[in-house]
């Protein structure tokens, strides 16, 4: 476990744990580390939502298809970040949604219940990390939230522009990468590539965008 310490840093998960605690921490919490190809599926829909993932590398999307299979992207996590809290901590039984490799990686998880329920050891730290968990659920609402404000847009066109402005404000700058390709960028908007492919080109025409694959600059 201690060749992952310095990722574990980098999580808000762990915010304000110290490093000599870390390695005693995961041992309390039963932390587990399993290695995933890309597309390759963590966890499904219909399964226990009962764990925490963490990514130490690579990257997670999480994936909802619907009854006809089109796949939607909610989100990406990347190295550092954790998925299926909010699940996890709503205590339903199964998961709404799949959480797949998205990049060959390293992941850890976690049984929810080993963080919300004080361990008989009275660790120090388990207090903050409850206190983490609370502020990285609310974090991640806020995130759907500004998913919902971009798929609600009624076009194509503004789905797009609206998606490359929250990154670029986000970013701070107006030239950035975003971390999806084009598949990947349609399935997250909830568009056709072939119409958001045409709609790029247009911004382009116009002088409103440049664009090399993933990368963006507004003009």
């Amino acid at each position: 476990m201690k060749k992952y310490i310095p990722v574990l840093k980098t999580s808000g998960l762990f915010e304000e744990i110290e490093e000599e605690n870390l390695i005693a921490m995961l041992g309390c919490l039963g932390a587990k580390v399993f290695s995933m190809e890309k597309g390759m599926t963590i966890f499904g829909e219909g399964s226990p939502a009962k764990y925490i993932g963490l990514v130490l590398s690579g990257s997670v999307q999480m994936v909802q298809d619907d009854f006809y299979g089109n796949r939607t992207i909610v989100t990406q996590i990347e190295t550092g970040g954790i998925f299926g809290e909010s699940f996890a901590c709503a205590g339903i039984s199964n998961l709404p949604v799949s959480f797949a490799a998205s990049k060959r990686g390293e992941f850890m998880l976690i049984d929810c219940s080993r963080i919300t329920n004080t361990c008989c050891n009275a660790c120090s730290f388990h207090k903050q990390v409850i206190f983490n968990l609370l502020h990285l659920v609310a974090r991640k609402n806020l995130d759907f939230h500004q998913k919902i404000e971009i798929t609600s847009k009624r076009t194509t066109r503004e789905k797009i522009m609206t998606y490359l402005l929250s990154v670029a404000k986000q970013e701070q700058s107006n030239s950035f990468t975003i971390p999806y390709d084009r598949q990947a960028l349609a399935d997250y908007l909830g568009v056709e590539r072939s119409a958001m492919s045409a709609e790029i080109g247009k911004l382009r025409k116009e002088g409103l965008i440049e664009c090399q694959k993933s990368n963006f600059t507004i003009l």
